[in-house]
């Protein structure tokens, strides 16, 4: 068995799929490790791009496209390893991330799932953990990204002075997650009603409830290109993340699924169906 699986999830992101294989292999981790790609019925050509890199790129063609969570619990069901690093395609872990954020688990018996500091191309922070999904937290959060991103003072500064310091935290981006096997195998892996949006909270609360912890970083800095995965078709992305926004709160907050409902048939955006 190998120390660590990483396990990508691509669909027709081919250039960044090269750039994120490349980034692991300039220098490898030293950690020992395996990493799986789950193509989901892209047609750029991303299969053909991993397998060029073969024997250290494992390829699983999905068939169809998914989504993210059955993706990854195909990779992760495929491959056998102490650890799981989820990763999407649109990163770029720097020399020396992946075996910081090995070395920060290993070193935290009681903590499940780390996840780093996440940034763009340009440096800047990506809001990356936060407190469990409600509608008081999604408004508080959705207050911090606007706040940072248009460099609002008091809500700018709150949010850089909580990414300098490494806390448990109630969930991680799914983008970069590293988890121990026996963790995610306990909580039944990603919960697959959830295509595109929300099954990093989902999975990091079911881990929490074994009452094991989740770590926010800012040891480790990934690049992080965010929302890359949506631009090859930014409408049917939408669609399913609505519908997994929707299960989200099915599942947690059912008293508050209703309004969810209404709310976003009001706005137009309610998907056919729901």
């Amino acid at each position: 068995m190998t120390d660590l699986v990483i396990v990508i999830v691509s669909y027709n992101a081919r250039t960044d799929l090269e750039a994120c294989l490349a980034s692991l292999a300039e220098p490898q981790p030293t950690t020992r490790h395996e990493i799986v790609v789950v193509d989901n019925a892209s047609s750029d050509g991303s299969a053909e791009v991993a397998r060029a890199r073969r024997p250290t790129v494992t390829v699983i063609d999905a068939g169809d496209n998914l989504g993210f969570a059955r993706a990854t619990n195909l990779g992760i069901r495929a491959t056998a390893s102490r650890l799981v690093l989820l990763l999407n395609s649109d990163t770029l872990p720097p020399p020396g991330a992946i075996d910081r954020l090995v070395e920060i688990l290993l070193s935290r018996p009681d903590v499940a799932i780390v996840g780093p500091r996440l940034v763009d191309a340009h440096g800047a922070l990506e809001v990356s953990f936060g407190s469990m999904i409600s509608p008081f937290a999604e408004l508080w959060q959705t207050c911090l990204v606007r706040g940072h991103a248009r460099r609002t003072p008091l809500l700018a500064s709150l949010v850089e002075r909580r990414a300098r310091t490494e806390r448990r935290v109630d969930w991680v981006s799914g983008a970069c997650l590293l988890v121990r096997r026996a963790a995610a195998e306990a909580a039944g892996l990603l919960d697959e009603r959830f295509f595109l949006y929300g099954e990093d909270v989902d999975f990091c609360a079911t881990v929490r409830g074994f009452g094991r912890h989740v770590l926010y970083t800012p040891a480790v800095e990934v690049v992080h290109h965010r929302g890359r995965s949506w631009q090859s078709a930014p409408a049917s992305a939408a669609t399913a993340s609505r519908r997994s926004h929707l299960a989200f709160y099915r599942k947690h907050h059912p008293a508050w699924h209703p309004v969810l409902r209404a709310y976003l048939r009001v706005r137009g955006t309610l998907p056919a169906g729901e």
